[in-house]
């Protein structure tokens, strides 16, 4: 009889909110920032098992809502202010993050 016991990695670092979170504060210098994870909302959907899943092939850490004020956003358009935020988050959402709702205001907006 063997005791084999099959290792699974896990995710070493800081978790997926937490770069993004970084990444943000560095592109955006904000007056506030929450990176909310959302991912439990969504356990029981397909791609939460089949796209590209979160950090190190498990579930989690796909889904996202970022809520940011930064003056880097006064006289930017939503649609301006959206754009900047996935590019400062591209590598996150090639990499497993499926859906990031954002919220990006100026301040006194």
């Amino acid at each position: 009889m063997s005791n084999h016991t099959e290792t699974v990695a896990r995710p070493t670092g800081p978790s997926v909110a937490d770069a993004m979170k970084a990444k943000l504060e560095a592109a955006f210098a904000p007056l506030s920032l929450e990176v909310i994870d959302e991912s439990h909302k969504h356990a029981g959907h397909a791609h939460a098992v089949t796209e590209k899943p979160g950090r190190a092939g498990a579930a989690g850490e796909t889904h996202f809502k970022v809520k940011v004020v930064s003056q880097s956003f006064q006289g930017k358009s939503r649609v301006d202010r959206h754009r900047a935020i996935n590019a400062a988050l591209a590598h996150e959402l090639d990499a497993g993050v499926h859906a990031l709702a954002i919220d990006a205001k100026a301040p006194g907006e």
